[in-house]
């Protein structure tokens, strides 16, 4: 496997890891160990960490290494409050501009529900992503939309936790609805009740099953 190849792969499945909570908040990423696991120098796990680190998800500390991202609750409500400003700023522009190919696109974007396993889930992360960005992008506002992509990726993980995989193609829909009809007030209305049920749940489970591991302090 070439180097290229092996920054995707090891990218893709510590990335996958650390949003399924298989790779716990402050847990230290070893890069030798990375490296013998998948049968390659360091380089291509350097760089795939650095990656991860550009999304929020791994932090780099000089002289240390690499640790999975720790955030305090702060920082949790302030990256949730910008969601909401991105996102209602997207609608607002959405609601008049979107196409009927982009209806049709986040119509399309579920494959429907199929368990809570982590291959479910992992796949219901990746639709969850992928809708909202295709939200943002029917904005019109290319900048919005690469931003609420970025924030998106730091904030994955809670889509595992939220476990909305059995409402998701449901809630999305009525969002689609409300711009199909070019509703503002009903489309503003199912998007924060989205995002505002997202961090309720994700917080309460935080708290409950992994308070050790989070910093949570304000």
């Amino acid at each position: 496997m070439s180097e290229t190849n092996s920054k995707s792969t090891i990218y893709t499945e510590v990335r996958r890891a650390i949003i399924m909570g298989d790779r716990k908040p402050g847990e230290r990423l070893n890069v030798e160990e990375l490296a013998n696991h998948y049968n390659t120098s360091v380089t291509p796990v350097r760089d795939a960490l650095q990656l991860l680190s550009q999304e929020g998800l791994v932090t780099i500390k000089p002289r240390s290494g690499y640790f999975i991202t720790q955030i305090t609750l702060k920082e949790l409500r302030d990256m949730f409050e910008l969601r909401n400003m991105l996102e209602l700023a997207a609608i607002e522009h959405a609601v008049e501009r979107v196409t009927d190919e982009q209806l049709a696109a986040l119509r399309e974007i579920h494959a429907g529900y199929t368990g809570d396993d982590d291959k479910s889930y992992d796949r219901y992360t990746d639709e969850n992503r992928r809708f909202h960005y295709l939200l943002a992008e029917a904005s019109g506002n290319q900048e919005l939309a690469r931003t609420l992509g970025r924030l998106l990726n730091r904030l994955a993980r809670f889509m595992v936790l939220h476990h909305a995989g059995k409402t998701l193609q449901e809630t999305h829909a009525r969002i689609v609805d409300g711009l199909q009809n070019r509703d503002l007030s009903a489309t503003r209305g199912a998007l924060l009740a989205d995002i505002d049920d997202t961090f309720d749940t994700s917080l309460e489970r935080i708290i409950e099953t992994e308070a050790s591991t989070w910093h949570l302090e304000i």
